[in-house]
């Protein structure tokens, strides 16, 4: 993790409020959750600190269950140096634990219709932070999916406007690449049955409504022993109706439309002397 890279683009060239206000202050803050989440971005905001010279300590994991009003971090070192990490710091858990929370509430949603199911993250993912939102997904119990184009094969609509058949596509997909899984996108029976026949891995059900997904994954099972992936357009309100058939439920929600856990910073009142009287820890 690039901590310089993050922290620049909040500082820019300096905290001047901090500047202004603030001398060599020495002090102690903590982190605490404002609300019930699953844990995450815990490591990410203790490596901006580190990278500011602030101590960090904490009795928590990332990936963990936590409850409102938790103290998840404590901080020693300049008071500055705190304010200036606060807010990216911060942001990393607030969106981390936000998606993790997310993903560990529709995982188990899914699992009481399904208990072999797993729901997946997309790469609808915010530029230049899906490494950390897939790894938040993760910690939620929940699968990344793929990370990049070079992971595995997967063969999408405009692919097939191009290439002209699911049989085809799949076809030059595996010539020469034994060792990588072809999966195939398909929006109707007919390209289903096309690709269980052509021997995809996994076929996905690109935005099949419940109902018509059911007969089509029933369909394709009587052919093939393949993975059977649903995606497009479910949400938190609509994924329990796909549970009870599919291997594996991909939504983008769960990075592009999730909401942040609240989590808040605050330093301990000083002493007159600026230095930090010892904060009680619970």
């Amino acid at each position: 993790m690039d901590a310089a890279a993050f922290l620049k683009e909040d500082l820019g060239h300096g905290d001047i409020t901090s500047d202004a206000l603030i001398g060599d202050v020495d002090a102690e803050a903590m982190i605490f959750a404002k609300e019930d989440c699953v844990l995450a971005g815990l490591e990410e905001a203790a490596a901006i600190f580190c990278h500011l010279g602030v101590e960090t300590e904490t009795d928590f994991r990332d990936g963990q269950r936590i409850g409102k009003l938790t103290k998840v971090m404590l901080l020693r070192g300049k008071a500055k140096a705190m304010l200036a990490g606060e807010r990216v710091a911060l942001n990393f858990l607030m969106r981390m634990s936000g998606i993790a929370t997310q993903t560990w509430e529709l995982t188990n949603m899914c699992r009481k219709r399904n208990p072999n199911v797993s729901v997946a993250a997309t790469r609808k993912t915010t530029p230049g932070f899906r490494f950390f939102e897939k790894k938040a997904v993760m910690l939620g119990g929940g699968d990344p999916h793929r990370f990049r184009l070079d992971d595995a094969f997967l063969i999408k609509d405009n692919h097939l406007k191009v290439v002209g058949s699911v049989k085809e596509a799949i076809k030059r997909a595996k010539a020469g690449h034994f060792n990588k899984k072809v999966e195939v996108e398909v929006e109707t029976e007919e390209e289903a049955i096309e690709a269980a026949q052509a021997g995809a891995d996994i076929i996905m059900l690109d935005n099949m409504p419940p109902d018509i997904g059911r007969v089509v994954a029933g369909k394709i099972r009587e052919i093939s022993h393949c993975t059977i992936e649903v995606s497009g357009g479910i949400n938190p309100q609509n994924i329990v109706e796909y549970a009870d058939y599919a291997d594996i439920i991909s939504l983008g929600w769960i990075t592009h439309s999730v909401r942040a856990i609240d989590f808040s910073l605050e330093i301990k009142e000083l002493s007159k002397r600026g230095l930090l009287e010892r904060a009680t820890r619970t």
